[in-house]
């Protein structure tokens, strides 16, 4: 398949055959469709899987225009970071979630961060309820709460660079940067407690729902949101460093 991108790119580059362009949008559908199903807890709640793919094609046709093979980059690589960049730009637009999530998804963030660097483990939810002045019980609640909030900032770090400068091409190394990062990813997961790692997991590389994965663990889905919340968190803590280039 890459390789026929890349054949195909080139064409249409020379060309400039709409026809062309459109056999390549749909021979890349199932990248689109599957950024949009891998992040659909985050706008299950105010936006339809239909709208959110017409803005992954938009930004697969994007990614067409602007590829250069000369760079090195695989184009899979390249239109993903361009799809999943647009969703969350989407997703961000929309401003569904109210003011007060949003601002408690930060303090528990800068919270969860600060404890975890000054201790050097994970903060429990005990440490975290009392650093943040809250009992225990409405941390969990507030953490099920701000789930998709805090999951959209960690996309956000993790495709910052798309995000910020979508029309910037990805450098030559792009390639094994997202494999070395991939590999820090697979690493912090790894890290993860086991009903953690077992959400994620779901989450992430299943494309299963809150409401599914709560089905299939037997527990409560916003039982599901707090664990997931947890893990995010710690993964966020464990790879900013690494992604803002920070570790030494």
């Amino acid at each position: 398949m890459e390789n026929n991108n890349s054949e195909q790119i080139a064409l249409y580059k020379q060309s400039g055959d709409i026809a062309l362009r459109n056999e390549i949008v749909l021979n890349n559908m199932g990248l689109v469709r599957s950024c949009a199903m891998s992040m659909r807890n985050m706008y299950v709640k105010f936006g339809e899987t239909d709208d959110v793919i017409n803005e992954g094609v938009l930004a697969l046709m994007d990614a067409i225009e602007s590829f250069d093979p000369a760079k090195g980059a695989k184009f899979e690589t390249y239109a993903s970071l361009k799809i999943r960049g647009a969703i969350i730009d989407y997703i961000r637009r929309q401003d569904w979630i109210p003011r007060n999530v949003r601002k408690f998804a930060r303090t528990l963030d800068k919270a969860n961060s600060m404890l975890y660097n000054l201790n050097g483990k994970v903060p429990t939810t005990v440490e975290l309820a009392e650093y943040l002045g809250i009992d225990e019980d409405k941390l969990l609640k507030q953490m099920a709460e701000c789930s998709c909030t805090i999951t959209l900032s960690f996309e956000e770090l993790l495709y910052e660079d798309n995000i910020d400068e979508p029309s910037v091409d990805v450098p030559s190394d792009s390639s094994l940067l997202r494999e070395e990062l991939s590999r820090e990813l697979a690493s912090a997961v790894d890290d993860l407690r086991e009903k953690e790692r077992q959400v994620i997991t779901l989450y992430y590389y299943k494309n299963m729902k809150y409401s599914d994965i709560a089905k299939a663990l037997g527990v409560s889905e916003s039982r599901v949101c707090q664990i997931h919340t947890k893990a995010v968190l710690l993964l966020k803590a464990k790879l900013e460093p690494y992604i803002k280039g920070e570790t030494v």
